[in-house]
Order: C-alpha cells, then structure tokens, then sequence
C-alpha cells in the first residue's frame, strides 16, 4: 500500500510540476518585437462574380403566317445565309386557288360596281328634273354605295390572298448564320395565335454577349464600360475578356433569390463562344494601379506604452486623435514610435490605398508579435469603428 501511495504521489507531483511549466511557457510568451511593414505600390481590384449564358447579339427566329405543308428545305444547321435568300418554301396549290378565286370574285363586284355607278348617274340626272321619285333615287344610290363597297372589300381580300402566297416563300431576314431548323419536309405547320418558329439565325458569331445573372447584393456597384473577363468549360485554359454594355432593370425572383441581368459584349474572332454555353463571369468594378498601399492591419495598431517600454521603446503623442476623415499609422525613428497622419481610399482584400502621408519605401509599424508566436498588439481594433476615449478616432473613407 505505501508503495501504491508513493508512486501516485509521485505522478501527481509530476503532473503539478508539468502543468505549471506549460503555464508558465504559454504565459510568457517570448520576447516582443514590432513587425514592420514597407509602404509599397500595388494594384487594387474589387470584383463582381457572376454566372450567364453566351448568346448571339442579333437572334432572329423565322416563322411563317400561313398554315400548310413544307414542300421544299433549302438550309440546314450551320448553313450561311444572306439577306433575301429563299430557305424554304410551302406547298402553293391551296394558296394558289385562294388567289384564283378572289380574282374572280373581283372581276364580279368590279362589274356590279361599274353597272350600279352607271345607274346612280342616271338616276340622278332623272331625280334632278323630276322625272323619277325620291324612293327611286334612294334605292339607286344604295345599290351603288353597296356595290362599291363589295368592291373595295374584296380588292383588300384579293390583296391578303396575294400576300399570303408571298408567305409561302420563306427567306431569310438578315445575313447569318442557321443556328436550329425546328420542320423537316413534308411536315405540316399551322398559323394560330403564335407564330410558329421554323429556323432560328444568328447575325453575326464574331460579336457575341454574355447575359450574366448579378445578385441584388452587387449590383450596386456595377456600371456600363467596366472590364470583364469570363470563361466557360469548354475552354478552361482561356480567358475571354468583355465589357459591360447594359444594366437592366428588371429584377428575377428565384427560390427568394433576386438578380438582375447585365449585358456583357464579348469579340469572338476565332468563334470558340458558342450559343449557349455557360460563362463564369468577374466583372471588375473597381480597377486602380500603381496606388501606395498598407496592410489595413496597420491601422488597427494602438501603441501600448507599458509593453513598448519593456523592450526599451518610448511613444510619441500616444493619445493622438485622428482628424475627421484621416487615419494614424506609427513609424518607427530610432527608439521612438512616432505617430503619422495618412489619408486613406479604396480598400480591396486586406490592403489600403494611400492617397497622401506616407512615401514609396517608407517602413511603418503592422503589429505587436512574440518572438516565439505572433501576436497581435495589445489594443488592436478596426480602423473603421469608433475610437475608446483617448485612442485614434480613425475615420473610414469609403
């Protein structure tokens, strides 16, 4: 029993002596440093991304307004065309015997018409002497304004008959290209309320654009003329640039998701961009290069005076505020931390730009750290919230 005793007195010593060093280890923390960071010039971005479609600039769908069958085809998919160029036509026989029938239904009322204008004529020389009753007059000069009525309305059917036959050669609208043909010969197509699409074509594949879906979140800071670059997955290895041409207004509700679609030119010389392909789109909406920039983490940096002294370092105007609109970074002259009044302006990821204060080369504090583990300094805050009474008041530039 006294051996057991001894030997978890032992291990329990063990463990106190074990534990108090590891506390003692973490606690002190090694010997502190400043880190120093150099003011450097760097290019700033902030970006949008977003997914869309490739799609033709110009997409015309080809229809016909007349029902019937497709009796010739002369385009398929792919094929180029011109404007004008017949790329089908429809079976003509129905339409044909339409016209023949109108014509002569004209050719009948053209003929009451004249016999009925000839009749009102005399009827109104014989009214005028008094030779014929007002009855007789009224009953002429209906049945020619009937006739000529009759006449009129079927000159506008023999006119729709004529265009009809006309709808039934199919040509092509623009210059392009045969993107899809939805009807094969033989097939019957009928005109209702819609028209129903036979080919679609595309104007011209070396001008495409990207209809990318941006979230409600980022619109705001999208506009007209900014750069674009996209990539799609039949292409991995490219990267196909554009610029934004439209913002629409229109906003898309989806799953409680609200988009709006932007309208992004793309030049496709080599025709690698397809109808259709999905794009994975960066749209830069803030581009500034060659701009002095500091780690933002510098501003956050507080001098602590109790700790600086440790390491045989004094601070100058350790309570210095911050103008309105300015920040305070601190340099380093000899033994002393020094204070610096900088104006700042766009920020991106975990830079800053400097507008005015500091100079290309120059070496300012970033933090506090151990020589063992880095760690922040002792007051660290964000440059962008509200001073303690006594600390820097920075104000943040938006």
């Amino acid at each position: 029993m006294n051996k057991k005793k001894i030997i978890l007195g032992a291990i329990c010593i063990l463990l106190i002596a074990g534990g108090i060093y590891l506390f003692r280890k973490k606690t002190s923390g090694g010997k502190m440093r400043l880190e120093m960071v150099t003011v450097t010039r760097s290019s700033i971005s902030n970006v949008v991304t977003a997914t869309g479609t490739v799609e033709p600039v110009v997409l015309v769908e080809v229809g016909t307004q007349v029902s019937g069958i497709i009796d010739k085809i002369y385009v398929d998919y792919n094929d180029q065309v011109k404007k004008g160029e017949i790329i089908a036509e429809m079976d003509k026989v129905t339409l044909q015997s339409e016209l023949a029938s109108q014509q002569a239904t004209l050719a009948v009322r053209k003929t009451e018409y004249d016999y009925q204008q000839r009749n009102y004529a005399r009827s109104k020389t014989l009214h005028e002497k008094s030779l014929i009753s007002d009855s007789e007059y009224e009953t002429a000069t209906y049945n020619y304004e009937t006739s000529k009525n009759n006449y009129e309305s079927t000159k506008a059917t023999l006119e729709k008959a004529t265009r009809n036959l006309g709808y039934a050669t199919i040509t092509s609208p623009i210059d392009g290209v045969v993107i899809s043909r939805a009807v094969e010969e033989g097939q019957t197509v009928a005109s209702g309320f819609s028209t129903p699409t036979l080919f679609t074509i595309a104007n011209d594949l070396t001008q495409m654009r990207v209809i990318a879906n941006v979230d409600e979140a980022d619109i705001g800071g999208v506009e007209v003329g900014q750069k674009v670059t996209f990539n799609v997955d039949a292409y991995p290895n490219d990267t196909f640039e554009g610029k934004v041409t439209q913002v629409r207004l229109e906003a898309t509700t989806e799953s409680n998701v609200v988009t709006y679609e932007v309208v992004i030119s793309a030049y496709n010389p080599d025709l690698k961009l397809k109808p259709g392909l999905t794009a994975n789109v960066t749209i830069y909406t803030l581009e500034r290069n060659n701009v002095l920039t500091v780690p933002i983490k510098s501003l956050r940096f507080v001098p602590d005076e109790k700790i600086l002294a440790s390491i045989g370092l004094t601070v100058k105007d350790a309570t210095i505020v911050a103008p309105s609109g300015k920040k305070i970074v601190w340099q380093r002259e000899d033994n002393v931390l020094v204070p610096r009044t900088i104006t700042t302006g766009t920020t991106s990821g975990s830079i800053i730009e400097v507008e005015e204060g500091l100079k290309e080369g120059e070496e300012i504090v970033e933090s506090l750290a151990s020589s063992s583990t880095p760690v922040t300094s002792t007051i660290e805050r964000s440059p962008f919230a509200p001073s303690p009474p006594g600390g820097n008041k920075n104000n943040s530039k938006k």
